[in-house]
């Protein structure tokens, strides 16, 4: 009996996935449209915002994923995933919003 609730929750943990490390998630597509009225210095400002933002959620993400492998092999349950720590959606819309203002700095020519 143990071994069947055993392998119901490995199965369970395996289904809900953990965590990613920040580095692979992809960004979401952000369109330069979005910070191409901006000029130079606001660009600059709000890339350091930005970088700020991913810099933290960066920080949130890698706990999640370690809690999660913790988790994962203390009680075959991806415990920061299971209860909301996983930030996967919000570092790839940062990473995106980052990526556009890099972008639309280059395309004109800021410094």
């Amino acid at each position: 009996m143990k071994i069947k609730i055993c392998a119901a929750v490995v199965l369970t943990a395996g289904l809900v996935g953990c965590a990613k490390r920040p580095d692979a998630i992809v960004p979401v597509d952000i369109p330069m449209a979005a910070y191409s009225n901006i000029e130079c210095p606001g660009l600059a400002q709000e890339l350091v915002k930005e970088q700020t933002t991913l810099a933290s959620l960066s920080k949130q993400q890698n706990q999640a994923a370690t809690g999660d492998a913790v988790g994962v092999f203390l009680i075959g349950v991806p415990a920061s995933s299971t209860f909301g720590g996983d930030k996967a959606g919000q570092v790839a819309v940062s990473k995106g919003k980052v990526n556009a203002i890099e972008s639309v700095i280059k395309s004109k020519g800021c410094r």
